[in-house]
């Protein structure tokens, strides 16, 4: 399924979460929880100067934002190249919306550097 294909989350579902998402974030809101939903995701990281590696990101779907989601990535199909995070749904509902936004702006699925970051803990 590809992100045109998203079918909005119902209003109550997307007003659980409108505490944790600011500004023009919330109008990807209801499509950010739908793929949430979804529990997994195909798409490329973007390497300048290189193909792009594509990836399988998976996790479990909780009900309430401050609930813990484990997001688990794999790259290019190799299980050497597994990576794994726990964050709350929020935050993570946000990485997808940052996810969308930049779908909307390069044709690309991706996360957000700042994804990244927390993935592979940078700033930790």
């Amino acid at each position: 399924m590809s992100i045109e294909q998203l079918q909005p989350a119902t209003p109550q579902q997307a007003a659980v979460y409108l505490p944790y998402i600011q500004g023009a974030k919330r109008n990807f809101l209801p499509y950010a929880i739908s793929l949430y939903q979804k529990g997994v995701l195909e798409g490329h990281r973007k390497i300048e100067a290189s193909d792009n590696v594509p990836f399988v990101a998976t996790w479990n779907v909780s009900t309430l934002p401050s609930d813990l989601t484990r997001c688990r990535i794999q790259f290019d199909n190799n299980s050497e190249l597994s990576y794994e995070v726990m964050i709350a749904s929020f935050e993570f509902i946000s990485f997808l919306i940052e996810l969308m936004e930049n779908y909307k702006r390069y044709r690309l699925t991706d996360f957000s550097q700042a994804f990244y970051r927390k993935l592979l803990r940078i700033d930790d």
